[in-house]
């Protein structure tokens, strides 16, 4: 692992002058993105700066139509709160679902999200919902803030403080996991709302997280998962590796967001 100078913030204002000064600084959330980047010589900060002191920046708040999230709570904490339960079941179940009880007992919202891993299930969430994400200086739209693979538009410097979510009328997530790291291969995230029907996918894109159009469409029409059948989704925009084609990804999109659909009720 390379070397770096550790840094800790017990206030925002300490942790944005401290990434500030830094030659080429990085913020530590709960790390289960940063430190195996780090360890795999694919970031080499000169400095870390740990926004675990910041008390501020962890909560959960249910209000006016809308949830709540600082950026540094756990996704244990997001999974076990009987207020985003009632009002967004699927938010909680998905967070029960990230890796495993280590990983949720560390990682965090605000975390999953800066990084915009392509196998993070947050992402899904934030674009199915329209969700606000809110920085120390703006508030950004989850259609602009997720910008490609591993790319966001927050700026130099730019530290997230929350993330809020619209109750809908309707939510559910549904992912196929690695069966090694348990990470989605495909998650498919949909909600009706005020909106209409809006149906995310993470883990497959080649630019990250984004929206299916022609499903969004099938389902405006006849919300059921009888209205999918027969329903494709190109592989030509889809990862292909180790772990799945591009054409296998595809059929998944599918038959996930059938599975997401029915188990909206």
């Amino acid at each position: 692992m390379s070397n770096f100078q550790y840094l800790s913030a017990s206030a925002l204002d300490e942790a944005a002058a401290k990434l500030k000064g830094a030659q080429d600084g990085a913020l530590l959330a709960g790390g289960m993105t940063l430190l195996p980047s780090i360890k795999l010589g694919l970031s080499d900060p000169s400095d870390v700066v740990d926004l675990a002191g910041i008390s501020d920046l962890a909560g959960i708040s249910v209000k006016g139509g809308s949830v709540t999230i600082g950026a540094m709570t756990r996704h244990a904490d997001v999974a076990g709160s009987s207020d985003v339960a009632k009002a967004i079941p699927a938010l909680a179940a998905l967070a029960g679902g990230i890796g495993d009880q280590q990983v949720r007992n560390r990682g965090t919202i605000g975390g999953s999200i800066a990084n915009n891993d392509p196998a993070a299930d947050y992402p899904a969430a934030c674009l199915a919902l329209g969700a606000t994400i809110t920085t120390d200086s703006r508030s950004i739209s989850a259609e602009d803030f997720f910008t490609g693979l591993f790319e966001t538009a927050l700026g130099e410097g730019e530290i997230i403080k929350s993330v809020s979510f619209p109750t809908a009328e309707k939510t559910a997530y549904q992912k196929f996991t690695s069966p090694a790291s348990r990470y989605a291969l495909v998650g498919v995230f949909v909600a009706v709302g005020s909106d209409g029907v809006r149906v995310a996918v993470t883990g497959c894109g080649q630019g990250g997280v984004y929206r299916e159009s022609g499903l969004e469409a099938a389902l405006g029409g006849d919300f059921s998962a009888g209205a999918l059948d027969g329903q494709t989704v190109s592989g030509d925009n889809l990862m292909s590796d180790i772990h799945a084609a591009a054409d296998y990804r595809a059929h998944l999109i599918v038959e996930m967001a059938k599975r997401a659909v029915a188990a909206c009720g």
